[in-house]
């Protein structure tokens, strides 16, 4: 390996510590409470913990789950101490987040060689950091000496268009756009089209930011999808959604909302730095079984890491 990757991966690992401190620190203070005084995992601490996760946005059943193998190697062991239970939470999370989270590791921003342009269509509602999570991916991508379209298809907003054209800039990759209030399946037609003329490798498509109707959701998202094909098959290749971790259980039914409206394939949550709700995370993944594939830690333009449940169990559990 390289000095440059060795330096690159120490100060990605460094922003991911970083980013979930405030979830840390929060957790960490409130497990505390609940082992003070004792010194061996009984039922009154395990009901203690089962409250410090529901209350840290892991999700009722996603702790349940925790709780019940925790449960079963008290059993199997007899005698478990407090001081353990660090490590074994460590342990039950990791094997939780490794049920879904099998190949993004290895994989990061590689994209299938028999798919170009590998098109990625991304849902969420506004103010979850879709425009941004889109501009922070071109930007990777292009990195990495790719190709990258934009289509921006969210034409309910003025300002989405605006928002994913200032990305376009700063980034300097093309964007297809049409007038407000265009018809979305129209841009993503577009979109597709200009990139098999530019031999483009990947496409991003913006698509609305509303939850306000799941039927009206539906629809709109299928047209897109329809619409797509006609230009390539079988496209898009990943349906993205975009999750703002700070809202903790509203992020929650957010996923549970569009898994139902559409097939969702990947998970990218954001805004972790600025939560004490980075628990929402190991929920999420758990009970959606969907793949998180990008977590949003800072800001800044290399602030969107790719997803990797080892990282973020070490920086989770980093005392």
């Amino acid at each position: 390996m390289s000095l440059f990757k060795k330096i690159f991966s120490t100060q990605k690992k460094e922003t991911l510590d970083k980013g979930l401190e405030k979830t840390k620190t929060n957790f960490f203070s409130k497990l505390g409470k609940a082992v003070a005084g004792k010194s061996k995992v009984d039922d009154d601490v395990l009901d203690n913990l089962e409250e410090v996760l529901v209350s840290s946005d892991v999700g009722v059943d996603t702790t349940l789950k925790i709780i019940e193998r925790i449960e079963a190697r008290v059993a199997r062991d007899k005698y478990v101490g407090t001081d353990e239970l660090n490590g074994i939470l460590r342990e039950e999370i990791a094997g939780l987040l490794s049920e879904t989270n099998h190949d993004n590791d290895n994989t990061g921003l590689k994209l299938p060689t028999d798919k170009k342009p590998y098109v990625i269509m991304v849902v969420g509602v506004n103010g979850v950091g879709k425009t941004t999570t889109i501009g922070k991916l071109a930007y990777q991508y292009k990195k990495q000496g790719l190709k990258v379209v934009l289509g921006a298809a969210d034409t309910f907003r003025a300002a989405a268009i605006d928002q994913l054209q200032v990305w376009a800039d700063r980034v300097d990759v093309p964007i297809v756009k049409q007038q407000m209030g265009s018809d979305p399946a129209s841009v993503a037609f577009d979109t597709l089209s200009s990139a098999l003329v530019q031999d483009a490798d990947v496409v991003i498509i913006d698509t609305a930011g509303r939850l306000h109707n799941k039927v009206n959701l539906m629809n709109e998202l299928t047209k897109v999808k329809r619409v797509m094909q006609k230009v390539i098959e079988n496209t898009p290749h990943e349906v993205l959604l975009v999750l703002d971790g700070s809202t903790g259980q509203n992020a929650f039914e957010q996923a549970k909302q569009f898994t139902k409206a559409t097939e969702v394939t990947a998970l990218a949550i954001t805004k972790l730095d600025g939560t004490a709700k980075g628990g929402v995370v190991i929920g999420i993944s758990d009970q959606f079984k969907i793949p998180v594939k990008y977590i949003g830690v800072g800001e800044g333009i290399e602030d969107l890491q790719v997803f990797n449940k080892h990282e973020f169990v070490d920086s989770f559990f980093k005392i």
